[in-house]
C-alpha cells in the first residue's frame, strides 16, 4: 500500500507542469511595451545545478517601442567583477506571442504572454571556463503590479537543469531616453555595436 501511493505521488508531481494560458485571467496584465518602456533596475542571484549561488548581479535596463516593435538595452554588473550587456529585439504581436534576438541568443526566442505572465523559450550562448556553453533558457516572467516583475529562469543542457536563475526588475522612469544606456553600454563593453 505504502509502496502505490509513493509511486502514485511520484507519478502525479512528475506529471505536473504549467502552462502560461493558466494565468490569463491574471491582472495586472503583462504588456510588454508598457513594463519595458524606458528606465528599469533588475536584482539577482544565479544559482548552479546543486542549487548553490554562483553569482550575484544587478542590472540597468531600457526599452524603446515603436508600435509592437521594441528594443530593450541591458547592461549587467557581476558580483564576480564582469560586466556583460545584452540588446534584445522584441516584437510582441496582437495575439499575445513574442519573438525575441539578442547577439548572444542562438536563433530566435519565442514566447507566449497572458494575463500577468510571459513564458518563452531561447538557447543563450553563455561564458564557460575560457570558451563558450549554450544552453535551453526557459523563462517566466510574473508581473506582480504595474512597477514590479519577477523572473525565474531555468537553464538545461541536455535537458538537464544546470543553472536556476531569480531576478527581480523595477520600472524606474517610463519616459527615459535609452540613448544614456547606450551610450554607456559602448563605453564598459568594449566591441559592442548597435
Amino acid at each position: 500500500m505504502q509502496k502505490f501511493s509513493l509511486l502514485a505521488i511520484a507519478a502525479l508531481v512528475s506529471g505536473c507542469s504549467q502552462s502560461v494560458s493558466e494565468y490569463s485571467n491574471e491582472t495586472p496584465q503583462l504588456k510588454l511595451d508598457q513594463f519595458f518602456q524606458g528606465e528599469s533596475r533588475a536584482w539577482g542571484v544565479l544559482h548552479d545545478w546543486q542549487g548553490k549561488q554562483s553569482v550575484r548581479f544587478t542590472a540597468e535596463l531600457c526599452g524603446s517601442w515603436q508600435g509592437r516593435n521594441g528594443n530593450l538595452y541591458e547592461l549587467f554588473y557581476f558580483s564576480d567583477g564582469r560586466i556583460e550587456q545584452r540588446h534584445w529585439q522584441l516584437q510582441q504581436n496582437a495575439d499575445g506571442s513574442v519573438t525575441g534576438s539578442a547577439g548572444d541568443v542562438i536563433g530566435q526566442a519565442k514566447g507566449q504572454l497572458a494575463g500577468n505572465s510571459l513564458y518563452w523559450e531561447y538557447t543563450l550562448r553563455i561564458p564557460y571556463d575560457g570558451d563558450t556553453l549554450d544552453v535551453k533558457v526557459k523563462d517566466w516572467l510574473y508581473l506582480i503590479d504595474n512597477e514590479n516583475l519577477v523572473n525565474r529562469t531555468t537553464l538545461h543542457k541536455f535537458g538537464v537543469t544546470v543553472g536556476e536563475l531569480t531576478l527581480s526588475i523595477q520600472q524606474q522612469n517610463k519616459n527615459a531616453d535609452c540613448a544614456a544606456l547606450q551610450e554607456k553600454i559602448l563605453q564598459m563593453v568594449p566591441g559592442t555595436a548597435f
